[in-house]
């Protein structure tokens, strides 16, 4: 795998993913000067491809490789000079490139079938490809190739590798752009009154204090051609969630209407039952509140229902027909799964309200010293979480040095926030923090917010190298926070941390063994703990960075196959497959696809751009089901 942007402290990297695609028998070319290329009709079995077959086929999954443009000129670019100097070795070894245009997959033609997509370039043999290799960024290697002809420098392009082995085309092979991170840990949170994460998710746990932040998501159902509901409809709901205490920082509306009728009454119908919802919402809270509405077609659940009826041969229809069918009888038939399709998914985040939230830092500030004081330990804590916020919003965390707290252990829940706040605010302070804490470890040995805290920080001292940290210790110390009523899922959450940290590392030094080992007891570990959706992402991309796509695959199956899917997993889940025809032939892969649509059609369309263009790659477009989809939705964007 090839990165292509610098790392940087506490950066996540993105990378061009290489995927090998076996090479087709070449019974037809086009008809242009193929210099002097052997085709062979089933290089799997040809002898002369022998050596290159069983070198690609026990390379390290590890190695990457990709062909890079500056201006006009083309570059072989690898992550190992070695493997690449060991696969050429004859002197009719070599590569040569295919320049492929994205005007081969316009709409209003026909695509050519031919194997060869583009226009050759003249053949690179061992020895100059081997003499060329130059350090590049990331700790690659490049040698130049070719220069793009002339009449395509101005077109959307990718480029193809033919590799020879003694000049008999033994592997062709396209590259396609698929983002994963090394770095991302799950989030572990931090202790403050309680566990707090950054994404706001808050646990199930006895602590006195309220977590600050709730997400929460319900559905509401609509009747067929309504938009309106009283305001007392949606009271009970606000009831149960204790509105009294939050407020409603930011609403998201998703309107689904049943797919019969036209497009644009449909749109125009959810359009107005989302409103109604906020105008239900804002009578209720008077605060203004951040409002996030989408409408779209229920397409996903249509075609999931009537997989099960005797309407299933729909499901190959263009939406166009399907319409065309949902009439009449058909629809009064289909009415018992239409009316179900018709709802608005609320989700809401809260924020826990701020009595003190009209005060100034300085007021603040003097009112916590004054608690202190007078050993009023509870509103103090209160009133901390006001000023923390303040000195957020300001940027201003010297301002926590005015704050007297005596080192006492009745004030450790105090001075556990004063360091920690530190470390949420930016993480290079976590070797401050993490001394801070030591010392807090001497006033209270057996606290578990500091014991969590230490093991928090100590992650991110280890992982930057900021100091010696002994593996096996640190692992003695994550286990160990169990003694202290740490819950054992938070414990596993952590030691995917530690494996995670310990993958990167043996990657580094090119122990691929040691790294596969960590790789496996997180694929072993990481069902035993609740993932957020930012988890699942963050975990499949860390596997693909590590070439285990069945695994990543695998991972997020079951969580993109519902119309409240998140729409980064569904996005990343179509990376990790779409370049699969296996995968693209399923039954459900079209519902995928059209929930993507119904998310965001322009992010859906840009993955046929080049892989050099934010896209995964143009060369989707030979598959033909593929091609009819981007083509019925994508043609006129």
């Amino acid at each position: 795998m090839i990165a292509n942007s610098s790392s940087k402290l506490f950066a996540m990297k993105k990378i061009l993913f290489l995927i090998v695609i076996p090479l087709m028998c070449l019974s037809k070319v086009q008809s242009q000067n193929m210099f002097d290329i052997v085709y062979s009709q089933n290089p799997s079995q040809d002898n002369r491809c022998g050596y290159f077959n069983s070198y690609f086929k026990n390379s390290p999954k590890e190695i990457g490789f990709s062909i890079q443009r500056e201006n006009n000129k083309l570059y072989f670019v690898v992550t190992d000079k070695n493997w690449a100097i060991n696969l050429f070795k004859k002197s009719g070894d070599g590569i040569a490139i295919d320049v492929v245009s994205k005007s081969r997959y316009d709409c209003n033609k026909e695509v050519d079938k031919s194997q060869i997509r583009g226009t050759i370039l003249k053949p690179v043999y061992a020895k100059q490809l081997v003499r060329g290799f130059k350090p590049a960024l990331g700790k690659r290697f490049k040698t130049f190739v070719g220069n793009v002809p002339a009449d395509l420098k101005d077109e959307e392009l990718e480029f193809n590798i033919l590799f020879l082995n003694n000049k008999v085309l033994c592997r062709y092979q396209r590259i396609y752009n698929l983002e994963s991170y090394p770095w991302d840990l799950l989030d572990m949170g931090i202790y403050l009154d309680s566990l707090v994460y950054k994404s706001k998710k808050i646990t199930n746990n006895e602590d006195k204090f309220v977590t600050k932040y709730k997400k929460l998501k319900f559905v509401i159902p609509f009747e067929k051609n309504k938009s309106e509901y009283l305001p007392e409809d949606i009271k009970p709901v606000y009831d149960s969630l204790r509105l009294t205490d939050f407020n409603i920082k930011k609403i998201n509306i998703k309107a689904y209407s049943s797919i019969e009728g036209s497009l644009e009454r449909n749109l125009e119908l959810q359009e107005q039952r989302a409103n109604s919802i906020v105008k239900s919402m804002q009578s209720f809270q008077k605060p203004d509140m951040e409002t996030e509405i989408s409408s779209s077609e229920n397409w996903v659940e249509f075609l999931n229902d009537i997989s099960k009826s005797k309407y299933k041969n729909f499901a190959v229809l263009s939406k166009k027909e399907i319409k065309q069918k949902v009439v009449g009888a058909v629809s009064n038939e289909l009415e018992g799964y239409l009316k179900n399709h018709r709802k608005a998914v609320i989700i809401l985040d809260l924020e826990k309200k701020d009595k003190y939230k009209d005060m100034t830092t300085s007021v603040l500030i003097s009112t916590f010293n004054k608690l202190v004081a007078e050993d009023n330990v509870d509103e103090a804590l209160v009133v901390q979480n006001s000023l923390f916020k303040k000195i957020k919003e300001e940027n201003s965390p010297d301002k926590l040095r005015q704050l007297t707290v005596p080192k006492q252990l009745k004030y450790v829940s105090i001075l556990n926030k004063n360091s920690i706040i530190k470390y949420e605010m930016n993480l290079r302070y976590a070797k401050v923090v993490f001394d801070e804490l030591k010392m807090l470890e001497i006033l209270a040995p057996k606290n578990k917010k500091v014991k969590y805290n230490l093991v928090v920080t100590r992650f991110i001292i280890w992982r930057n190298n900021w100091k010696n940290v002994n593996e096996k210790n640190f692992k003695k110390q994550i286990t160990d926070l169990k003694k202290y009523g740490i819950e054992q899922s938070l414990i596993d959450r952590m030691l995917v941390n530690f494996h995670i940290v310990k993958a990167e590392k043996n990657m580094r030094a090119r122990q691929y063994d040691a790294k596969d080992e960590s790789v496996e007891f997180i694929v072993d570990t990481y069902e035993n703990f609740n993932l957020s959706n930012y988890d699942y992402l963050s975990l499949a991309q860390f596997l693909t960075y590590y070439s285990d796509l069945d695994e990543a695959t695998y991972l997020l199956d079951d969580k993109v196959r519902t119309i409240t899917v998140d729409e980064d997993l569904l996005f990343y889940y179509l990376n990790l497959t779409i370049t699969n025809k296996y995968n693209v032939a399923s039954d459900n892969y079209r519902t995928m696809m059209l929930n993507a649509i119904n998310f965001n059609k322009k992010r859906f369309c840009k993955l046929f751009n080049s892989s050099l263009n934010n896209g995964v790659t143009f060369q989707l477009l030979e598959n033909e089901y593929l091609r009819k989809t981007y083509c019925e939705n994508c043609e006129k964007d």
